[in-house]
């Protein structure tokens, strides 16, 4: 975290800072690498605030792949993809909440519902209360089957049931004295 800082208090004093010194500030800095890697074999050891370090400045300059040396660009993207995992992974984690409801009784809330289709649950509760299953209603609706269309007939079979009537009753009209229609 302090490598970060010192970062950040670099960045904001490099404006004030010649191009020409920057540049030669770089060159000494690459070179540094190069001597470095040569000397060292194998891999480099980072810190958590290492990495910490070299994710910051990747997200913040996403050209700094170009640069790096000390570590292979794919790894440092790898770092940043595996911290976004992490973080929601954290973020979407449990807090507890209602308890899971075992696997036989959801299977008995949906043969229920199958084998009764005009049981709502409401009743459906209720009988698993007689049975002695502890469950909230709001789980049981949550188990049920969902039906594809209302448990009452549609309205073509109303009106093929009903026609005969509703058209005596919207014919029968009386005129009155006032030719007020009733």
């Amino acid at each position: 975290m302090f490598s970060l800082f010192c970062f950040l208090l670099a960045i904001l004093a490099s404006p004030f800072k010649s191009k020409s010194r920057l540049e030669a500030e770089n060159a000494a800095l690459r070179h540094q690498l190069v001597v470095l890697r040569r000397k060292m074999r194998g891999r480099v050891r980072l810190t958590n605030s290492d990495r910490m370090f070299f994710i910051q400045l990747y997200r913040w300059f996403p050209s700094v792949l170009k640069v790096i040396t000390v570590i292979r660009p794919d790894t440092l993207v790898r770092w940043h993809r595996a911290g976004f995992r992490w973080y929601w992974r954290w973020k979407s984690r449990s807090f507890g909440g209602r308890p899971q409801i075992d696997t036989q009784l959801r299977a008995l809330i949906r043969r229920m519902s199958v084998e009764n289709p005009l049981w709502g649950a409401p009743r459906i509760h209720g009988e698993l209360l007689k049975l002695g299953f502890e469950v909230a209603q709001s789980s049981v609706a949550k188990y049920m089957v969902k039906r594809r269309g209302p448990p009452s007939q549609g309205w073509r079979t109303f009106l093929r049931n009903h026609a005969p009537d509703i058209a005596a009753m919207d014919l029968f009209v009386v005129p009155t004295i006032d030719f007020d229609l009733l």
